[in-house]
């Protein structure tokens, strides 16, 4: 049975999640300038080596986020889509917030694949 504390959970479950795919990003971006900075300025190979093996577990985390977005997503949807049915409640502010948080998580897929 779906509940309006499940539904706020997911909620910011999937919010965390968002933003720790924006760090994950960030960091990869900066990683990127701090190996292309060791390569240009002719840093010791073993250095440059280990920065660019930071850099690709960098890169690795973010198809890992992607995939626990995306499920927490459905579940998100879900929970509500199940709330919605159950419940006389259409409207709420747990229920705007869920709607908001999909549409965002939403376009967040939608500029990274574009």
């Amino acid at each position: 049975m779906a509940t309006l504390r499940s539904l706020k959970i997911k909620t910011s479950t999937c919010k965390r999640i968002v933003k720790e795919l924006h760090s994950y990003e960030k960091e990869v971006e900066r990683e990127a300038a701090k190996t292309a900075d060791m390569k240009d300025k002719g840093a010791d190979p073993y250095d440059l080596k280990q920065q660019e093996n930071v850099l690709a577990e960098s890169r690795m985390m973010i198809p890992d986020c992607r995939k626990r977005l995306e499920a927490a997503l459905e579940d998100l949807k879900g929970i509500l889509a199940e709330l919605l049915e159950e419940s006389d409640e259409k409207e709420g502010p747990e229920i705007d917030e869920a709607r908001n948080t999909i549409a965002e998580v939403e376009q967040v897929f939608e500029t990274t694949q574009a």
